[in-house]
C-alpha cells in the first residue's frame, strides 16, 4: 500500500472518528432539558449543528463504500461479495434494532416508532450495494433521482408518516439511501487522484444547490428532506476536506474511526450510567457544568477504550 492510500485511508479514519463522537456526544445530550437550543435537533424546520451528524458518519460510509466493494469482488467475488455487504447492512439494521427498543425501555424515545439512525444506514447501505456497480454518473442521477422522487411523494403522501417516526422511519430511509449513493459519489471523487481536486468544488456546488433548494423545500432532519440532504452532504464534504487537506495527524479521531459501530453501541451502554438513576438533577435537569463533566467523562473513557483497540491492532468488521 502506497504512502498516498495510507494518507488517504488516515484521513478516511479521523473524519469518521470526528462524526461518531459528534454523534455520541448528541445522543447522550437528546434527553437533558437544559440543552441550549443550538445543540439540540431542530424540532422540526431548521438546521442545528446536531442535525449534521447522522448525515457526517452515512457520508463517511460513502467515502470507502465503492472501494471495500470493488476490492472485494477482485478478491472474493461477486458472489461473495454481495453476501458479505448483505450480512454487514442487515447486522446493522439488527442492531439499530435492539437499540431503538432500548431507548423505548428507558423512556428515551417518546415516538413509539423503535427506529433509530441504524435502521436507516442499514436500509441505505442494502439499496446502495443494488446500485455501487453503476458508472459514478449514473450513479448520481439515479441518488438525485431518488432524492426527488422521496421529496414529492413527501409532500403529497408521507409527511405527516414521516414526522411521526425519529429519522424519518422506513419510508425516510429511502432519503437517507440518496445521501448515501450520492456520498459514494464523492468517494469516486476522492479516490480518484486526477479528479481529487475537484472535491471542495463539487461540495460548495452540492451547498448553493442545497440553499437554492431550501427556497422551495424546508430543511428538516426530522422530514430528511431534499434541501436538509443536499446541504449536510456539502457540510459534510468540506470538514472532510479540511481533514484531508491539513494532513495533521490526528490519532485520537482515527482510534474512534477504526471502531466506528462498536463504539456507537457501547455508547448506549456508558450513557445508561448517567439516564438510569431516576434522579432529575442528575441528568434531566442537570446544570450545565455536570453536562460538561459527564460528557467529558463519557468521551474520556471511550476514547481510551479506542486507543487500546487501535493500540491491539484490534478492528471489529461485520
Amino acid at each position: 500500500m502506497s504512502s498516498l492510500t495510507k494518507q488517504r485511508i488516515e484521513a478516511i479514519d479521523q473524519f469518521r472518528g470526528f462524526a461518531i463522537i459528534c454523534m455520541v456526544l448528541i445522543n447522550y445530550g437528546m434527553s437533558i432539558q437544559t440543552m441550549p437550543a443550538w445543540l439540540e435537533h431542530a424540532p422540526d424546520i431548521g438546521l442545528t449543528f446536531p442535525d449534521l451528524g447522522a448525515p457526517a458518519f452515512i457520508f463517511a460510509i460513502g467515502l470507502t463504500f465503492g472501494l471495500s466493494y470493488h476490492r472485494r469482488v477482485e478478491e472474493n467475488g461477486l458472489p461473495a461479495t454481495i453476501g458479505h455487504f448483505m450480512r454487514r447492512y442487515l447486522a446493522i439494521l439488527g442492531m439499530g434494532a435492539i437499540i431503538a427498543a432500548g431507548e423505548t425501555l428507558l423512556g428515551r424515545n417518546t415516538s413509539g416508532v423503535d427506529w433509530g439512525v441504524l435502521q436507516a444506514i442499514g436500509c441505505a447501505g442494502i439499496l446502495t450495494l443494488a446500485v455501487i456497480q453503476l458508472p459514478m454518473g449514473v450513479r448520481l442521477g439515479f441518488g438525485l433521482g431518488l432524492l426527488t422522487l422521496y421529496q414529492l411523494l413527501l409532500d403529497r403522501y408521507w409527511l405527516e408518516t414521516v414526522l411521526r417516526s425519529p429519522h424519518g422511519g422506513l419510508i425516510g430511509a429511502l432519503s437517507w439511501s440518496a445521501l448515501l449513493i450520492i456520498a459514494t459519489v464523492f468517494g469516486d471523487l476522492y479516490h480518484s487522484p486526477a479528479r481529487r481536486r475537484y472535491f471542495p468544488a463539487v461540495s460548495l456546488l452540492f451547498l448553493i444547490a442545497g440553499l437554492f433548494s431550501a427556497i422551495f423545500v424546508p430543511v428538516s432532519k426530522n422530514r430528511v428532506s431534499a434541501s436538509y440532504v443536499l446541504i449536510t452532504l456539502a457540510a459534510s464534504g468540506l470538514i472532510f476536506s479540511l481533514f484531508y487537506l491539513s494532513q495533521i495527524q490526528l490519532n485520537y479521531f482515527s482510534a474512534w474511526g477504526r471502531n466506528p459501530i462498536l463504539l456507537y453501541g457501547l455508547s448506549f451502554l456508558l450513557t445508561g450510567l448517567f439516564v438510569l438513576p431516576d434522579i432529575p438533577s442528575w441528568h434531566l435537569y442537570a446544570p450545565l457544568w455536570l453536562v460538561i463533566l459527564q460528557a467529558l467523562a463519557l468521551v474520556l473513557i471511550m476514547g481510551s477504550v479506542a486507543l487500546y483497540w487501535q493500540k491491539k491492532g484490534f478492528i471489529f468488521s461485520m
